[in-house]
C-alpha cells in the first residue's frame, strides 16, 4: 500500500532525516513517534502528497481518487470561516455517490457516534477544541477512502473522546484499512498501535511498538 523509497523530506537543503525506505502493506495501522520538530507531520503530507520530497519517492497502491484522507492539525483550520459543525462534518461526503436520504441517516448516525449530536449548528468559532477535533474526526469517518493518514488526532480530547478515538481507529483497521498516525501519547500508541516508525535525525526505525517504544527513553520520542 505504501512505500518509500530513498525519501528525504524537509526544508531544502535541509533533510530532516537519511534517506528512508519502508513498506507498509494494505490494513496496516502504523504510529509516527518522534521528538518535536524531527518531521513526523511533514512525512505525513508527503505521504499525503500535500508537500514534495527532497529526493527518493512515495508509492502509494490505492485504487482511485479520492482514496487517500488526510486529517490535520486542527490548527490548521480557519474557524472564522462561516459554516456550521454539521456542515464540516457532512464534507466528508465530498465524491461519494450516495441518495440524500442516505446521506441523512449517515450523517446523523456518525453525529452521535461522536458524541455531536446537540451541535449540529453551532458556528466553528463556538465549539471547543475538543468538539472541533471531534467533528474533523467525524467527518473522516463519512469517507471511504482505504487510506487515512491523521495528524494528532488526539489533540484536545477528553477522556471521553480519546476512547471514542481508538474505538473507531480499531474500526477503521478492522474495515481492512490502512492507517498511519502521527502521535505523541506514547502509551496509548503501545496499547492501541501494533507498529511504529521512530523518527529521528540519525534515522528512522521500525518496529513493534511493544518493542521500540520500551526500548527508547520516553524523552527522545515524546
Amino acid at each position: 500500500m505504501i512505500r518509500c523509497q530513498a525519501l528525504r523530506w524537509g526544508a531544502p537543503g535541509h533533510p530532516l532525516t537519511p534517506p528512508l525506505n519502508i513498506e507498509r502493506p494494505a490494513g496496516s495501522l502504523t504510529a509516527i513517534v518522534g521528538a518535536n520538530g524531527s518531521g513526523k507531520s511533514s512525512l505525513l503530507k508527503v505521504l499525503a502528497g500535500l508537500q514534495k520530497p527532497l529526493s527518493g519517492t512515495v508509492t502509494l497502491d490505492v485504487p482511485r481518487r479520492g482514496s487517500v484522507s488526510f486529517l490535520a492539525q486542527q490548527q490548521h483550520l480557519d474557524r472564522q470561516f462561516p459554516i456550521s459543525l454539521q456542515e464540516l462534518v457532512a464534507a466528508g461526503f465530498w465524491g461519494s455517490r450516495h441518495t440524500p436520504a442516505m446521506r441523512r441517516h449517515r450523517l446523523n448516525a456518525v453525529l452521535q457516534d461522536w458524541a455531536l449530536d446537540g451541535l449540529e449548528h453551532r458556528s466553528l468559532m463556538a465549539l471547543s477544541g475538543g468538539e472541533l477535533q471531534r467533528a474533523l474526526l467525524a467527518r473522516l469517518s463519512l469517507t471511504d477512502a482505504p487510506l487515512l493518514l491523521l495528524d494528532e488526532p488526539h489533540a484536545a480530547l477528553d477522556e471521553q473522546g480519546q476512547a471514542l478515538l481508538w474505538k473507531h481507529l480499531h474500526g477503521w483497521h478492522a474495515e481492512g484499512r490502512t492507517l498511519v498516525v502521527v502521535c505523541h501519547d506514547l502509551a496509548a500508541v503501545r496499547q492501541h498501535i501494533p507498529h511504529t516508525l521512530l523518527v529521528s535525525q540519525a534515522g528512522c526505525t521500525l518496529g513493534r511498538s511493544v518493542d521500540l517504544i520500551t526500548q527508547q527513553p520516553l524523552t527522545q520520542v515524546a
